[in-house]
């Protein structure tokens, strides 16, 4: 009857069989050996950290969570501002307001009902680049964003790297040494994505030229890692996913637009690169792999350790997407799963989710939750 005090390997055994995360997080607060046990049990975390949707609420300022693997919106409602999120990172949400002053935001730290915790915000330096336009007074100045490492347990060591307007350009800033941003040569422009690997951050622009900048040495472009993609250049947007400290991919998502200008995913096409040919190879199987885009950093899972999610698939959100002087986001409309296998998109998404998202012009995001 002494359950706090059952023995670990008992406790272990017990965790590896939960099949739910909803089950996992009750296991996690029966008591503090018990949430130890949970913490400490690498394997079983790793095998529950499959990313879920951040959905606004009817009302201002509260978010929800979308569980994809129970296909339910949590009963757990969020406090963040009413922004445009332009990047989910290491459990860090990143937004730019009016005066150009980018903040990371924890969402995890701020459940309603419960105390805020400390340095669940933090503002960094305004960017100030040497051009400015109107994009500057809109929420999407800062086309993506993303971090190196959790800003609290690396507060010195961390670095935000934005993609700025109106020429997608770079600019990355180190919080703990750093008390402005530095602006990677303008040569560079038009960034569809950027991703950290090791000390080095890998960037693609639209055309799938493949950039390399040293993090230690003030971002410089290393141009020997630079590949022309000769794909098919209707392509609408790229995104590059890390799957390691050296392997990456790139994946294009191919668009149409309707009658009334709303954009409509068609198929999605993956790519490996080679750093032997210096350019891209196309892929037709991820194996047992599932891919999560969208205006957060993109994110990959072995799809047989989250239970819920399909291997050899592409889940994606209507994300910010550059046409033209246009910048309205058209509410959520192109949300999907894309089987690589073969070619054909699901909406997987139940009807209480497919509401809460048409409620709001701000499209979701995803976001991995901590454990």
């Amino acid at each position: 009857s002494d359950w706090a005090n059952l023995p670990q390997n008992l406790l272990d055994s017990i965790l590896e069989r939960l099949t739910l995360l909803s089950d996992y997080l009750r296991f996690n607060i029966v008591c503090a050996s018990w949430h130890s046990v949970a913490k400490h049990n690498k394997s079983r975390r790793a095998k529950m950290t499959a990313p879920m949707l951040l959905l606004q609420t009817k009302k201002r300022g509260t978010w929800s969570l979308y569980n994809v693997e129970e296909d339910k919106v949590l009963n757990l409602q969020l406090k963040i501002p009413n922004k445009r999120f332009c990047g989910s990172s290491k459990e860090w949400l990143i937004f730019v307001d009016r005066d150009l002053v980018v903040t990371l935001v924890n969402p995890f730290f701020r459940v309603k009902g419960r105390i805020k915790k400390e340095n669940s915000i933090i503002c960094l330096p305004p960017l100030n680049p040497e051009y400015l336009s109107w994009f500057s007074k809109t929420n999407y100045f800062v086309f993506k964003a993303t971090i190196s490492a959790d800003p609290i347990l690396n507060a010195n060591d961390y670095i935000v790297v934005v993609i700025y307007e109106e020429f997608c350009r770079l600019a990355f800033i180190r919080p703990g040494k750093d008390t402005t941003w530095t602006y990677v040569d303008e040569r560079w422009s038009l960034i569809q994505e950027v991703v950290p690997i090791r000390d080095e951050f890998y960037a693609v622009d639209r055309w799938g030229n493949l950039l390399s900048f040293d993090s230690v040495d003030q971002f410089k472009c290393n141009v020997e890692s630079k590949a022309y993609n000769n794909t098919n250049q209707r392509s609408a947007k790229q995104y590059l996913v890390a799957l390691n400290e050296k392997d990456f991919l790139m994946v294009e998502r191919y668009t149409t637009w309707d009658d009334d200008f709303k954009r409509e995913t068609m198929e999605f096409k993956v790519f490996e690169f080679s750093f032997v040919k210096c350019d891209w190879v196309e892929t037709n199987n991820l194996g047992d792999v599932a891919i999560f885009v969208g205006d957060n950093s993109s994110i990959y899972v072995v799809a047989s350790n989250d239970y819920g999610c399909q291997s050899n698939c592409i889940y994606f959100t209507h994300d910010n997407y550059r046409m033209g002087m246009d910048f309205k986001p058209w509410g959520p409309n192109d949300i999907g799963v894309y089987n690589i296998k073969t070619r054909s998109i699901s909406q997987p998404f139940m009807k209480n989710a497919i509401t809460m998202m048409k409620l709001t012009n701000r499209p979701p995001i995803w976001i991995a939750p901590p454990f």
